[in-house]
């Protein structure tokens, strides 16, 4: 079960509770939905608080927001929320302090929504509190039943939102026209016209014209087409006769072939009750009249089933909780566990949040971290000497207080690190015990007691880990920051000419920086360019009027000559104004816009009454409200657009060839560097040229009619509008354009020589950093310094890729950006790829910005310059000049001298280390010192601590312990193999914690499962990441009513267990095939192109991957392989089947869509459904696989088989004369199966290969039923 349907609302269902929510008469709720459809105006807090329209949309189980009754302002989806807050308790409020708002706390609310980690906020005002309590009852109840809804509503739910999408009028209908646009937005590639002519035809389209039914029906047709879905029951072995697949609307399914499929295929025991098998087929039957006891399914309803959530892959019965395996003591249990909690992105830059908290605590997570340093008076939370946010202490704490149990009643545990004087952690503990009160546990449960509380002891209870006194004679230090800089600086770009911001820290006798920084400028000036980039804008025209008035003639001939058919140019006469020309009752008028000034701003006008700070708004106002003449009212409509405007930007090239742009890419030392040309002899096709990882790469666009076509299926009105949607969305990878390649950039860097090897000694290409496994790879033994053109410069430890051995003891090889070039073999080690893949160079683990690192730059190598005139802009710069290139140079900026003193003064030292090692080593011991006197522990937070109390020395000692401590490991640095044992041993008894190492400055995961194997607690993971690793611990924690503890398997808890000799022992056997999909995500304009990753995640990482299916997520199938594949399971408790649907880029590479990952032990088998998740494990509507899985017990159920079809036929001898059945011949339709023994089908020998299928599969079932309760088969 979605996590999500336990979670919500616990806050709306707080203020429900005074309503006797779950009292509440189906009347009430009908008033409710009522009142909640009709709508109400209500303050809606954004920018500023307007007073909207707000009301739910059932049929399309949505909620908007209106400002007008034909104009939707926004809308979201019911089946997104994820809490309904009551209160002023969210950022939006925090605008309103200034008492203008009049809504009291009891009137206002908070909707939580989205898919990503950080989520959306509509905060409203009711206008009384009657209104407020209302909304959160009925948000509450609407959202319960969405969740709940069958799959067949959630179809007509949607398709009816399409529908709406199109024509926000909401008609029940929508135009040819309109269908093919929408077409590609539901990932479905438009038909031929034939094709769709015919299938409009066939659902009785007239006057070019769908209704809602229609509409639905064509729907059907669609995904009918890949009806090769239904060639797995055609099969020889198949339980049932499948009658006429032609039409979707066609009788398939019977009600007993329906029961035997259950039974046989599906291996559903309850299904032997045939009113239960009923029941379900009337969910999905769409004629009411066909709702009989004899209900039939027709092709399209059995293929909904067979797609939908009833038929899900999970069985429900392991996502309840279990409340008797909550009696153990808690060191027995894997517990859900967060890392720097408090952070919404990377562990550098990000925001610190207390919805984080929340975010956590409502998934599930049972241990979060709080990293307490020194604020202005009170205690602070965050990431300690970076750039990430403060919050207050006092605010993380309350939110904690308010959601800690919302998912789970059992014990959360509180990881603090602290960094606070002895003052504020009082501060601390007055604030845990003024605001969690009882909550907080401060006493032992059990005062004799030689072992850990279990869950249920400590329910409803919070568990402070923190430093206590006296722990093993002492506290640990603090710890002492590595990087002796850090900060944001300006540094030069040679290419752009400009000055980026970066984060920089020197640590060592390095400078390391990371990705610039997008610097938000609130100059209002910047809103008045906006108008450059619309398709109406044309600039200066040539000609002028003249120019203007032909451009709309020819423009309202082709399209019909709509009255508002505009363009807007510049002015003729007067140079900051405009003018705006337009189509009006069969001729061309125009109307200039006029600018002026005022206390410094410009704005634009066309009546002196109403101005408008740019020119873009004015336009866009005048397009939903009409321009009033004297003579005339007229609404602007259709924009003119320009002719080939990408023939006045700088970044096209009508006349070079591939060979002269690739010379050209290769002279701009940037990814993102990028340019536009026509292709050589053809007029109607062009390509984009750019750089991405170092490479120069093209992609091709052709021009087909209006549109421009990237790819196969993504369109633009225009290069120039291709080009601004990849300036804001990444091409390639993670790469967006960047650099145009200009004539005068490319004539800059042919006259520069070193402007290449400025760029390859400042930025660092990202596999230098973490090389992606290029092909024979050397190390430098030594440092070398070119003495020629074609060698390469490289430095001690420096990793050559791509290498090809030459002759006379040089090779060539690619370093630091630089291709090919020769190098000294003598001078190099070969490095093994497969030693890559275990061990990142030495320079990524000691990086302090890790995978956020753009450059490196070696103080060291360098002489410091103060400019004390400044340089390019700037009042105060250092320029570092390399001591042994002249050409080469690195400048710095800084906002201040005396900012700029202080880096100046760092980067000298690192000049001066090696003459001054000796002087920093005594420096550093007195900080150490300093440090180790103040880390004293504050009595008051000291005795709130009872059994999380951490132990930081010898913690790879496991000869003694106490049952309360807590032991931390880096993920890197937890006991060896050798240790093993002795940590399993002390995993019994004791708690401990892993969390990510400090390299993961991109708040990355560590793969989970070696530390759950080896009996590890709290795996603490970066929940604001969606990766792998924590979809597998969301796999996990699914366990046992999402209540984040997991009772781990006995046999991890007995003394001769040893996860190392459970690789060797195989328990079962999963076959998987992947047969189709439907409804898969669309993150970008192009329809995917999908393909599907399998894999075993365990002992083993068996992965299994099919064909790219191109240019299709509505419903994809895949017809290859024909047979399942099949993988080992070593350790059913702690494997997990994963399903990653991925598409092909036009690149070919992977780009994700969905996943998802279940615990092998609640796998059903048979024809299942694979509900698709995000990347957080939250349900995507209608998203799915349909896959064939088979889970049988190795080695044990082949044994019981009849060897053969003769020894059946021998045994059904032995019985009485067969009763032949035939559902399709009427005969006997009101017996079930299981009433006549033995059935003998059509052909006996489809009818003895298909009991031999049957044998075989309830024998496996009974088999895994007995290993899931605890049976032993042996």
């Amino acid at each position: 079960m979605d996590q999500s349907v336990r979670q919500f609302g616990s806050s709306a269902a707080a203020m429900a509770r005074s309503g006797s929510q779950g009292e509440m008469t189906e009347y009430r709720k009908i008033v409710i939905k009522r009142d909640l459809e009709m709508g109400v105006v209500m303050t809606v807090f954004r920018q500023k608080a307007e007073r909207l329209t707000v009301q739910v949309i059932m049929e399309t189980r949505q909620v908007a927001w209106t400002r007008t009754a034909d104009k939707t302002d926004g809308v979201l989806d019911l089946s997104e929320i994820r809490e309904v807050r009551p209160g002023r308790n969210s950022k939006d409020f925090e605008r309103f302090k200034d008492g203008k708002d009049k809504h009291n706390d009891n009137t206002c609310f908070t909707i939580f929504y989205g898919s990503q980690f950080v989520l959306n906020t509509l905060s409203l005002g009711a206008d009384s509190v009657d209104e407020a309590q209302k909304w959160l009852t009925g948000l509450e109840l609407l959202r319960e039943e969405t969740l709940a809804a069958p799959t067949p509503v959630l179809i007509e739910s949607w398709l009816r939102k399409q529908m709406y999408s199109v024509n926000q009028t909401k008609k029940n209908s929508l135009s040819v026209k309109e269908l093919k646009a929408l077409l590609p937005l539901l990932n479905y590639k438009v038909p031929g016209s034939r094709a769709l002519k015919d299938k409009l035809q066939e659902v009785g389209v007239k006057k070019d014209r769908l209704d809602f039914e229609q509409f639905h029906k064509f729907y059907n047709l669609m995904m009918f087409e890949q009806n090769e879905v239904l060639d797995e029951f055609k099969r020889e072995a198949c339980s049932f006769i499948l009658g006429n697949t032609d039409k979707p609307d066609a009788s398939a399914v019977l009600l007993h072939d329906f029961q035997r499929f259950l039974i046989y295929d599906q291996k559903e025991p309850w299904a032997n009750d045939l009113n239960q098998v009923r029941e379900l087929m009337t969910i999905f039957i769409d004629d009411t009249m066909r709702k009989t006891n004899d209900p039939e399914f027709t092709v399209s309803e059995f293929l909904s089933f067979l797609f939908s959530k009833e038929n899900s892959i999970w069985d429900e019965k392991f996502s309840d909780i279990n409340n008797l395996d909550m009696n153990n003591p808690l060191s027995h249990y894997w517990i859900s566990s967060s890392h720097n909690t408090y952070l919404t992105g990377d562990q550098l830059l990000s925001e610190s949040s207390t919805e984080a908290y929340v975010r956590c605590l409502r998934w599930g997570c049972r241990c979060v971290e709080l990293d307490c340093w020194e604020g202005p008076g009170e205690p602070i939370i965050y990431h300690g000497w970076t750039r990430t946010t403060k919050i207050k202490f006092e605010d993380v704490v309350k939110a904690i207080n308010d959601h800690a149990f919302v998912a789970s009643d059992f014990p959360l545990i509180l990881s603090i690190e602290e960094h606070c004087p002895i003052e504020q952690q009082r501060q601390m503990a007055r604030i845990f015990k003024d605001v969690l009160g009882d909550k907080l546990l401060a006493e032992p449960v059990e005062q004799l007691a030689e072992q850990l509380p279990s869950p249920t002891q400590l329910r409803g209870k919070i568990i402070l880990k923190h430093k206590k006194v006296n722990m093993e004679g002492g506290t640990t230090a603090k710890d002492v920051r590595k990087g002796q800089k850090q900060g944001d600086l300006d540094i030069w770009d040679p290419v752009n000419q400009r000055w980026n911001r970066h984060y920089c820290v020197i640590s060592d006798d390095k400078l390391y920086y990371a990705e610039e920084r997008e610097e938000e400028d609130e100059d209002p000036r910047k809103y008045q360019d906006l108008h450059c980039s619309e398709p109406w804008f044309h600039g200066r025209i040539p000609e002028g009027r003249l120019m203007a008035e032909r451009l709309i003639h020819d423009y309202c001939a082709e399209t019909g000559g709509q009255d508002g058919t505009f363009l807007v140019r510049q002015s003729d006469r007067y140079v900051t104004d405009f003018t705006l020309s337009f189509w009006r009752t069969g001729r061309v008028q125009h109307c200039r816009i006029r600018s002026s000034t005022e206390g410094g701003h410009t704005y634009f006008f066309l009546t002196p009454n109403l101005h408008f700070p740019s020119v873009y708004s004015l336009i866009e106002h005048y397009r939903e409200n009409p321009l009033r003449c004297q003579d005339f009212e007229l609404r602007l409509t259709e924009a003119v657009p320009k002719p080939d405007p990408h023939l006045q930007e700088r970044w096209f090239y009508s006349n070079l060839s591939r060979g002269q742009a690739e010379d050209y890419l290769l002279r701009i030392p940037r990814d993102g560097a990028f340019l536009i040309r026509q292709r050589e002899g053809e007029p109607d096709s062009f390509a984009i040229t750019f750089r991405g990882n170092g490479k120069v790469k093209h992609c091709r666009i052709q021009k087909e009619g209006s549109v421009y076509l990237l790819g196969t299926t993504t369109e633009f009105e225009s290069l120039v509008e291709l080009v601004n949607y990849f300036k804001k969305k990444p091409l390639y990878r993670k790469i967006k354009l960047r650099y145009p390649v200009t004539p005068e950039l490319v004539e800059h860097f042919s006259t520069n020589e070193n402007c290449s090897s400025i760029y390859m000694e400042t930025y660092v290409k990202p596999n230098e950093i973490e090389p992606l496994q290029p092909q024979n790879t050397v190390r430098a033994l030594y440092s070398y310094q070119a003495k020629q053109s074609d060698e390469l410069s490289f430095t001690k430890g420096a990793l050559i890729h791509n290498v090809s051995k030459e002759v006379d003891g040089w090779w060539k090889g690619d370093y630091g950006g630089r291709l090919q070039l020769f190098f000294p073999a003598n001078y190099v080690e070969e490095v093994s790829n497969s030693a890559q893949t275990d061990t990142k160079p030495q320079e990524m683990e000691d990086n302090p910005l890790g995978e956020l690192c753009k450059g490196i730059v070696e103080i060291s190598m360098y002489n410091i310059q103060n400019m004390k005139n400044g340089k390019y802009g700037k009042s105060h710069v250092l320029t570092l000049q390399h001591k042994e290139q002249d050409s080469v140079q690195f400048d710095l900026s800084a906002g201040s001298l005396e900012e700029l003193f202080e880096w100046y003064q760092v980067a000298w030292d690192v000049t001066q280390r090696e003459m001054s090692k000796q002087y920093h080593r005594e420096q550093e011991m007195k900080q150490q010192e300093e440090v180790e006197k103040k880390a004293e522990v504050a009595m008051e937070m000291s005795d709130l601590v009872v059994y999380c109390q951490p132990r930081s020395k010898e913690k790879d000692r496991f000869d003694s312990y106490s049952y309360k401590e807590v032991r931390s490991f880096m993920e890197n640095k937890i006991p060896g193999k050798s240790r093993t044992k002795d940590f399993l041993c002390y995993n019994r008894k004791a708690l401990s914690r892993i969390y990510p190492k400090n390299q993961r400055v991109e708040s990355s995961n560590f793969d989970p499962y070696p530390l759950w194997a080896v009996g590890c607690h709290m795996v603490a993971l970066n929940y604001q990441t969606a990766d792998k690793c924590t979809q597998l611990n969301s796999a996990l924690f699914s366990l046992n009513g999402n209540s984040g503890y997991v009772l781990q398997p006995e046999m991890m808890r007995s003394d001769g267990y040893d996860p190392h000799q459970e690789k060797k022992k195989v328990k079962y056997s999963i076959r998987v095939k992947v047969i189709a999909a439907r409804h898969l995500p669309k993150p970008g304009r192009s329809i995917v192109s999908p393909f599907v990753e399998v894999e075993l995640c365990g002992h083993s990482e068996d992965k299994f991957k099919t064909i790219v299916y191109r240019d299709n997520g509505l419903n994809p199938v895949w017809k290859a392989p024909a047979e399942p594949v099949e993988f080992s399971v070593f350790e059913p408790e702690l494997s997990f089947l994963r399903f990653v649907v991925n598409e092909e880029d036009m690149f070919s590479d992977p780009n994700f869509l969905a996943q998802a990952t279940f615990p092998v032990k609640g796998i059903r088998s048979g024809y299942r459904s694979v509900p698709l998740k995000n990347g957080y494990n939250e349900n995507l509507d209608l998203a799915a696989l349909l896959v064939y899985v088979s889970v049988q017990q190795a080695g044990r159920a082949e044994e019981e088989l009849y060897s053969s079809s003769s020894q059946l036929r021998k045994k059904q001898a032995e019985h009485s004369e067969p009763f032949l059945y035939d559902t399709h011949s009427n005969l006997q339709r009101s017996a079930a199966p299981h009433q006549h023994g033995q059935l003998v089908r059509e052909s006996s020998h489809r009818y003895l290969v298909s009991m031999a299928t049957t044998h075989f599969s309830v024998i496996a079932a009974k088999k895994w039923r007995n290993f899931i309760s605890g049976v032993s088969s042996d």
